[in-house]
């Protein structure tokens, strides 16, 4: 990467945060919930517009489709990003290498990362209130470096199947992710953005985290007809 790059990098990983931002906000649980069971889900369960609510408050169709267009929209824009800041900045028809998640150019994936979740959490189109973070982290993780969306999964799986907490299993996944970033040899300064997302997943839980500790939370179960 020659010098005069630099400027141009930090501009336009701005511009493709704020992409982020604006299109990991469009809050599709809420569409889809709508749409297939004209129910407005931040009025139902625990207000959430994420995959578990839906999936308690519509059912498995639903909750499969939000399932995926969270995780799709946060995998889409990091690859779309990658993409194109490998052709304007380093001239690459393809990602380049220099915005590897081990290079310190690759500090610009992290930021966009952060904007993914943001966008979700707090979304600009629901008066920045959102979802939780987890699937569009998730999506969002396979294109920053697929092995730590592994590792997410595995961490997430560990911890919510056993139990049917899902809150616990996000949890445990969101602490993961700087820890598995680090591990992986990412350097401080896109660590640190990572770290911030995990808190900000976190921060979102907190009500989970209430009710797990008191012992009230509800177990995972998807909708059933004539539910109310």
């Amino acid at each position: 990467m020659t010098e005069p790059s630099m400027p141009a990098l930090i501009a336009w990983t701005v511009v493709f945060a704020l992409g982020a931002y604006a299109v990991c906000g469009v809050p599709f649980g809420l569409y889809i919930a709508r749409a297939l069971g004209h129910v407005d889900v931040r009025q139902t369960g625990s207000g959430n517009i994420g995959t578990t609510n839906v999936a308690r408050s519509v059912g498995k169709k639903a909750a499969a489709l939000t399932l995926l267009c969270d995780l799709g929209k946060g995998l889409v824009w990091m690859l779309f990003s990658r993409f194109m800041l490998s052709l304007i900045v380093f001239g690459q028809a393809g990602f380049a290498p220099e915005l590897g998640y081990a290079t310190q150019p690759g500090i610009a994936m992290s930021v966009i990362y952060l904007g993914c979740v943001f966008g979700h959490v707090f979304s600009p189109y629901l008066d920045f209130h959102g979802g939780k973070g987890i699937a569009v982290g998730f999506g969002a993780a396979l294109g920053l470096w697929w092995p730590v969306a592994l590792g997410l999964l595995v961490v997430f799986i560990a911890f919510a199947v056993p139990t049917r907490y899902v809150s616990l299993g996000s949890v445990a996944a969101a602490v993961s992710l700087p820890i598995q970033c680090a591990l992986w040899g990412f350097p401080l300064e896109s660590v640190v953005p990572i770290a911030v997302v995990a808190a900000v997943v976190v921060w979102a839980h907190r009500a989970n985290i209430r009710k797990l500790v008191a012992g009230e939370e509800r177990k995972f179960a998807f909708h059933k007809e004539g539910d109310k």
